[in-house]
């Protein structure tokens, strides 16, 4: 590979890491060319990207970006794969499991996460992070809470009390 490669894709790198403040690091060295091929697949399906890089130029396009690696070195050895998430958070996650559940296997292994600038380290954060709401699942039950008194007040209304003491019994039974 001649610098020039290595520099454009250290470029790309860094545009994906400062455009994307989701990503994993994942190991799915052992899995065969066709398996790789199928967690890459999911992955596009999915809408999150997959892509395998030296460490080294990972490490240089984290720091062209500004993103502190310094906690993610730890993951940066052996074989890596990075894989981007533009908005939800915990969908790499999700497609990891999925993958896994799928081919009844222990690969691909959670090296590391960087959400929102948290970094979390190791496999056993995988559970944890798949069942993460993502943003829009916390606003729809904000919102679902929101409107839970506006519908028991209308229920109220519409079951025949129409009357005052009729609503209020209703109210206090609930």
């Amino acid at each position: 590979m001649t610098r020039q490669e290595k520099a454009n894709i250290i470029d790309n790198l860094t545009e994906k890491f400062t455009k994307n403040s989701n990503f994993y690091i994942a190991d799915a060295s052992g899995l065969s060319v066709g398996q790789i091929n199928a967690f890459r697949k999911m992955c596009f399906d999915k809408g999150v990207e997959y892509g395998v890089f030296k460490n080294t130029l990972i490490k240089k396009a984290l720091e062209k970006a500004g993103t502190d690696h310094e906690p993610l070195n730890e993951a940066l050895k052996g074989f890596s794969g990075v894989i981007f998430s533009e908005e939800v958070a915990n969908l790499p996650a999700k497609v990891i499991t999925e993958y896994r559940k799928k081919q009844g296997s222990e690969k691909p292994l959670l090296k590391a996460a960087s959400i929102d600038s948290d970094v979390f380290l190791g496999e056993e954060h995988l559970k944890m992070l798949s069942e993460l709401k993502s943003k829009q699942e916390l606003i729809g039950d904000v919102i679902g809470l929101l409107q839970s008194p506006a519908k028991n007040v209308v229920s109220a209304l519409q079951s025949g009390k129409n009357n005052l003491a009729g609503l209020v019994k209703a109210l206090s039974e609930r």
